[in-house]
């Protein structure tokens, strides 16, 4: 546990030799405010028509926060909040101003005191408040300059109304089984919504240590950061909690709550206390997390060899919210359907989703909250770790979820958007809050989760963990950028490596005795800069010539064809340091080679029939097998698939069809791959072309190729009956058998398969006769309920369980099914009742629109809504925030005619006046003009290759 004495604030803040009085912190770089003195007239204008004094997004560094002491006392029948900090500063450079973030909160007093002050208990100095709402910023403007090398506390009374959104310091409400809504007071600050609860330096690099009080009614209980210290009684009834000070953390890390939750808790090996917290008719939901928070904690602490450093941890269950789940140190917040598992109506799909969301936010509790990001244009340093530790520890602590292949899933989903030119680095500037925000997307989590473990697999698994534990533990409580991680994974010595000499044989380079592979040594941020500064994601092209083995590198682009005019500037100055593995007919051996020039040629030991190059899709590149081999791969798949690793058919099955929609690869080549399915072994390989083949029914279907659909809709009947007619409609078997029976049946009662929609057709009628008593198998109940839903009875009645149901599980499944619908009225009732925000949530509205989106006779529907409801939306919801980037793309990323890429272009250019462009229109726009392309070339092989193949 750190020692969280202000006195001994400076032990933290400096990485090497404290001097007196004076931090000389490398993190933060000194700005001059001489400019605004000498022409004040350069900077922009307050709300009161003063001159600010401070132009920059960034806050300047001449003034570092050391502890918050924050008082707030939220009033849940009025809506507001009254509340008061003192911040102790550090002055380290002559300054005549604050700058601190306040967004939308009414400052009524600001005062000043020096250490001189406070030592003979004088009164502050009223200090004058200026506000820049552009920037959201205020300054705060001393009568005397702040000296140097000194420390200050300022002292802000403030208030606001709790928001109604989803960010800052929001108001969230659920209705009890008898019917009555109560609310409760939530914060959410990731990346910069701490400004709209309290005046802070809202900035990753200014952490500092927060003392908390909150006053609440006696009906309520209040959750912070940290432990409840005592309770004190004030007039009126009121009772206020004191929280023990916070280690040192960044702002957006704050939380509090107010509620009325009941929790269950438990501890861990370590003894820290773990609890779960949801509304009360919930409780019974909470015991699958806790067990699952005790194994995880457990696990991280032993891998990292590093205690967590807070003496208890409170995952909590939120009625209203926007992401999956936000890792506020010791105070965990989730949307319901992130953490609570009932086990009448939660699928395997849906424990696997509770397990991998606590996973990852509890890694965050290392990577993020320990360690932080200096700037958001890192920010993958905390998402793709935390994904990519959902893998590690998963893997271990419930290895019968055999989560390998979901990880695997994530690789390949990236791999849609990183493919195309609108893609953007993993890296990336990012100043504003808009820009912010877009950073926490597939590239940030996913594409940084599947780089760091092919990096794993190219340092070893041991190589690895120490370097990133070696990470750990050198900037614990401090900020870390791309450069220190592949330092610290180069150079991975412990104070426990060293001889008794004083010396680490570890180098700053990987050398030949590490990686036996390597000719010469290696530096780990010459590879890795090649994948986080520049976006998208290789081409291998491999050609085989007996023993030689010529490897080529390009830029893989989705959509885009070797003869298009743009497609040669679009491969100028792209290289990456690729490392590349393969495996061969003669041996099971894995070979392994950096490939780091453009074209390169490999000499093989031994005569060999065929190479498979990404053994296990470890890597995050495609292969494309120039001359035969292609057809050399197929026939041994269909000879014998078991000579070829599992993941190894599903990455050659996932290769292929990409290399369709790249042109380089024909679609009857990639369906002939998929012919040798019917006797797979490997459920996920399985499940991985049917995937394919599905999205093709889809996408006819929503086209109305009434020929293809029907040919697609005979063969796909065909093809899996065998494997359709044996699936259970129950709950046995191992996670992949259950997600597999899922999968078939859901497809072949949309295919309207007699036996699946008579016998979901029963279930559904038993169903309702016992009204809603009867305990459905949860792996087929989105299934049944769809298929009820097709009825006008079914349908009513499935909307009244929804509003009755306590599980957010299956409140998921009951909304699906409804989304499913055929009649447009019921469709346009349900998004009126997403909208309305009472029966169907608001933070469900996204999901909804791209459910309904997907269904032949929504389409439109959908995005005609959008259009005409775009104001309302982003009343609902900021522009970049992730339920607008689902509602934009899911309405629109799957039309595929030139009319309605015009339709869109036209639409998301007229908004160009209301403020942000956001990336995910120009996303959205090439992913429709890249359907409209592959229909283009494709149709008539698909055409062709059913009709030869039913």
């Amino acid at each position: 546990m750190v020692n969280t004495h202000r006195k001994l604030i400076l032990n933290i803040y400096c990485s090497a030799i404290i001097l007196p009085q004076i931090c000389t912190c490398s993190q933060f770089t000194s700005s001059s405010n001489d400019q605004y003195n000498e022409n004040p007239g350069v900077f922009p204008v307050a709300t009161n028509g003063e001159p600010f004094p401070w132009h920059e997004l960034r806050l300047p560094t001449k003034v570092i926060p050391l502890h918050y002491d924050l008082f707030v006392h939220p009033n849940l029948t009025s809506l507001d909040f009254v509340a008061s900090e003192k911040i102790e500063v550090l002055v380290r450079d002559t300054t005549q101003f604050i700058i601190l973030h306040s967004h939308g909160l009414e400052i009524m007093n600001a005062t000043l005191q020096s250490e001189e002050d406070l030592r003979y208990k004088k009164s502050g100095e009223k200090l004058t408040v200026l506000s820049y709402p552009a920037h959201q910023q205020i300054a705060l403007l001393v009568p005397e300059k702040l000296m140097a090398d000194l420390r200050y506390s300022v002292a802000i009374d403030f208030q606001a109304k709790l928001a109604d959104g989803f960010e800052g310091f929001y108001k969230s409400t659920y209705r009890t089984l008898g019917g009555e809504t109560r609310t409760i007071a939530v914060t959410d600050f990731e990346p910069t919504h701490a400004r709209m609860a309290f005046p802070c330096f809202d900035e990753p690099l200014f952490k500092a240590n927060f003392s908390i009080k909150i006053r609440r009614e006696s009906r309520h209980i209040a959750l912070s950061n940290m432990p409840k210290v005592k309770t004190i009684e004030r007039e009126g009834g009121l009772l206020e909690d004191h929280f023990e000070t916070t280690v040192k953390m960044s702002t957006y890390l704050v939380a509090y709550i107010v509620c009325d939750f009941a929790s269950v808790s438990g501890t861990a090996s370590s003894g820290v206390k773990v609890s779960i917290y949801a509304s009360p008719d919930k409780w019974s939901q909470t015991h699958y997390a806790l067990e699952a928070s005790l194994k995880l904690l457990d696990f991280y602490e032993n891998y990292f060899n590093i205690h967590y450093p807070l003496p208890k941890l409170d995952l909590v269950a939120i009625p209203d919210f926007e992401s999956g789940a936000m890792e506020n140190w010791g105070l965990v917040t989730y949307r319901e359907t992130s953490l609570l598992f009932d086990p009448k109506t939660s699928s395997t799909s849906d424990k696997l989703w509770v397990t991998k969301v606590i996973a990852h936010e509890l890694a965050h509790q290392w990577f993020g909250n320990l360690v932080t990001m200096e700037w958001w244009n890192d920010i993958w340093l905390n998402e793709g770790f935390a994904t990519y530790m959902e893998l590690i520890s998963v893997n271990v602590t419930y290895p019968e979820l055999q989560f390998d292949n979901i990880f695997l899933n994530n690789c390949f989903e990236v791999i849609k958007s990183d493919s195309l030119n609108s893609s953007r680095p993993v890296s990336k500037q990012a100043e504003t809050p808009t820009q912010i925000q877009e950073m926490f997307d597939a590239i940030s989590y996913k594409k940084g989760a599947c780089l760091l473990n092919m990096l794993k697999d190219f340092l070893s698994e041991e190589k690895f963990k120490k370097g990133i534990i070696h990470y750990l533990k050198k900037f614990s409580y401090r900020n870390a950028k791309n450069d220190d991680l592949w330092s610290s994974l180069s150079n991975s010595c412990l104070e426990s490596d060293f001889t008794s000499g004083g010396f680490c044989y570890s180098d700053s380079k990987t050398t030949s005795n590490t990686l036996t592979f390597l000719e010469e040594n290696v530096e780990v941020k010459d590879i890795m800069t090649t994948w986080t500064r520049q976006k998208g994601i290789p081409l291998v092209v491999v050609e085989q010539e007996g023993r030689l083995l010529k490897l080529r590198q390009e830029r893989f682009l989705n959509g885009v064809f070797r003869d298009d005019p743009e497609w040669g500037a679009l491969q100028e100055r792209y290289l990456w340091h690729i490392p590349v593995t393969y495996s061969t007919s003669s041996s099971n051996a894995i070979h392994r080679h950096l490939l780091t020039s453009k074209t390169d040629t490999l000499y093989l030991p031994e005569k060999t029939s065929w190479v498979k190059l990404n053994v296990d899709s470890n890597g995050y590149y495609i292969v494309h097998y120039e001359a035969h081999g292609w057809d050399q791969l197929i026939a041994v798949l269909n000879q014998n698939h078991t000579l070829l690793r599992p993941k190894d058919r599903i990455g050659l099955i996932h290769d292929a069809f990409q290399l369709v929609s790249a042109g380089r690869l024909t679609l009857d080549k990639a369906l002939d791959l998929t012919h040798y399915l019917q006797h797979e072994t490997s459920i996920p390989a399985l499940l991985q072309g049917l995937d394919y083949l599905e999205s093709f029914y889809h996408t006819m279907d929503r086209r109305n190729i009434s020929d293809i659909t029907e040919n697609l809709k005979c063969y796909l009947l065909q093809y899996f009956k065998p494997v359709i007619d044996m699936q259970s409609w129950s709950d046995e078997g191992s996670v992949w058998d259950r997600r597999l029976r899922s999968s078939l049946l859901k497809l072949a009662c949309y295919l309207n398969y007699a036996p699946c929609i008579r016998k979901a057709t029963e279930l559904f009628s038993q169903w309702m006769e016992s009204s809603g008593k009867l305990n459905i198998p949860t792996d087929v109940l989105k299934i049944v309920y769809s298929v009820g839903a097709q009825t006008t009875e079914g349908w009513n009645y499935l909307l009244e369980q929804y509003g009755l149901s306590l599980s957010g599980a299956e409140k998921n499944k009951i909304l699906y099914a409804l989304s499913t619908s055929k009649h447009q009225e019921k469709l346009i009732k349900l998004i009126d009742l997403g909208m309305e925000g009472k029966v169907i949530k608001t933070q469900d509205l996204a999901s909804l629109l791209y459910a309904i989106a997907r269904n032949p006779k929504g389409q439109q529907l959908a995005w005609n809504f959008v259009k005409e409801n775009w104001t309302h939306l982003l009343e609902r919801f900021e522009l970049s925030s992730f339920p607008m980037r689902i509602i934009i793309s899911g309405t629109t990323s799957h039309f595929s005619s030139k009319d309605e890429l015009q339709e869109v272009k036209l639409f998301f250019e007229s908004l160009q006046t209301q403020g942000s462009y956001l990336e995910v229109f120009q996303i959205v726009l090439e992913t429709i003009s890249k359907n409209i392309k592959w229909l283009e070339k494709n149709l008539p092989s698909l055409r062709n290759w059913l009709l030869i193949s039913i």
